[in-house]
């Protein structure tokens, strides 16, 4: 890992051959699963950290619309556990959360990215902590 704050901390990147750049990260949340599924994969959560969801079809293959990221659909769901969603022009981003030992919970993200940019995913994660420790 090549960075360690605050129960973030960032994997290697790495550039695909067809030019897609895989960002992976770590989180360690102080919430359990039932929180942290809330806020990745339900629309109030999304509104929370990330952006709203304009539209939110909970299901494989079910549509979504980010307001200000993009539109695609949901690409791996099995609930409490992995929420994915496959953007256009933005890539695939996937949330693997697993319970951790005593407590909390551990996400386990992958962004598959087109593009070569710093989509600010260290500054989005901060936010994530922020909104779920607020979390009842």
């Amino acid at each position: 890992m090549t960075g360690v704050t605050r129960g973030i901390e960032e994997g290697a990147t790495e550039t695909r051959e067809d030019g897609t750049r895989v960002l992976h990260y770590l989180l360690h949340l102080p919430q359990p699963v039932e929180n942290v599924w809330a806020a990745v994969a339900t629309p109030e959560g999304l509104r929370g950290w990330l952006a709203a969801a304009e539209v939110f079809e909970p299901r494989l293959g079910g549509a979504v619309t980010f307001r200000g990221i993009g539109s695609g659909r949901i690409t791996a769901w099995d609930v409490e556990r992995i929420a994915e969603y496959t953007v256009e022009g933005r890539g695939r981003i996937r949330f693997h959360l697993e319970p951790a030992r005593p407590t909390g919970t551990t996400v386990r993200f992958t962004h598959e990215s087109p593009r070569d940019e710093d989509p600010g995913w260290r500054r989005r994660f901060e936010h994530l902590l922020a909104y779920v420790e607020g979390t009842p």
